[in-house]
């Protein structure tokens, strides 16, 4: 299928990984991390996530506990991780103090701030179960049409959380899942937006216009201007892969076309910035 392009090329994949643990109900000083206990396969198939950063962990300590299985931190993060670690202790979830080198291993980052968590990974919900949870009045959602960079889409859920986005739509066939990389950058957002599995597309069409939402397409050419549009008060907005952008029948199905004007001085917005803009206009036509 031919594709309308939105957004841009580049990043790379993020591989949470799996480790051998001993339980620890104090913390204990710093050990090094074995090869072994950092080797592990990629995440796509794993019901586990591995989580890097405060906020991303913080957000997942705050709403679902249970969902912790192991931590791991820095010595220095003792004083400002106490309420997790005695939750931790509680529980009989296990952590353990590691040196830095050991923590950006585990991370395969740099970004760590001091702590990683592996947490079970929330199932996506259906799109029927989620319309059915949906209150009434005003609601937007996001269609990913194969965004896949995992720090696009960590901007996308930071913004959809800061604008109250109800849920991201993953299309049947899409592999994206939240990655650590992708939590990190989402800065909590991935834990206030959940994903929702749609069906096919012109069933998934039907049961989101039955509901009362419209559906916009957002294209870089031949779209109507955002800011002068009527933005309707239940939204889907419809984003494209990086750099292969939309797929073409989907856009044409879709009932609004839109686009973000600009100087022209490039030919669009990435899509992670594209994004926050559609969310803001449409979060100021509900004022």
């Amino acid at each position: 299928m031919s594709r309308s392009p939105y957004g841009s090329r580049g990043g790379s994949r993020d591989a949470p990984r799996d480790t051998p643990w001993s339980r620890r109900a104090t913390p204990a000083p710093a050990a090094a991390v074995t090869a072994d206990a950092v080797a592990a396969p990629d995440e796509s198939g794993s019901r586990e996530l591995r989580l890097y950063g405060r906020n991303a962990v913080d957000a997942v300590f705050a709403r679902r506990p249970e969902a912790i299985r192991k931590v791991y931190l820095l010595e220095a993060r003792i004083p400002q991780l106490q309420p997790l670690l005695k939750w931790c202790a509680a529980n009989r979830v296990g952590y353990r103090v590691v040196a830095e080198e050991d923590l950006r291993k585990l991370a395969a980052s740099s970004h760590h701030e001091g702590i990683v968590a592996d947490v079970l990974r929330e199932t996506p919900q259906s799109l029927g179960a989620w319309l059915q949870g949906l209150p009434e009045g005003p609601a937007c959602a996001l269609w990913l049409d194969g965004v896949g960079n995992p720090h696009n889409l960590g901007a996308i859920l930071r913004s959809a959380a800061h604008f109250g986005v109800s849920a991201v739509l993953l299309p049947k066939t899409s592999p994206l899942a939240l990655s650590g990389a992708a939590a990190r950058v989402a800065e909590g957002g991935a834990e206030a937006v959940p994903f929702v599995r749609l069906g096919r597309d012109d069933n998934a069409l039907a049961q989101l216009r039955s509901a009362g939402f419209a559906l916009a397409a957002t294209v870089v050419r031949g779209g109507d201007d955002l800011f002068a549009a009527r933005l309707p008060e239940r939204l889907v907005y419809v984003l494209g892969a990086e750099g292969e952008g939309m797929d073409a029948d989907l856009a044409r199905a879709c009932d609004l076309r839109l686009g973000i004007p600009g100087s022209g001085r490039v030919e669009s917005l990435n899509v992670s910035a594209a994004t926050a803009v559609l969310l803001a206009q449409w979060a100021a036509c509900r004022r």
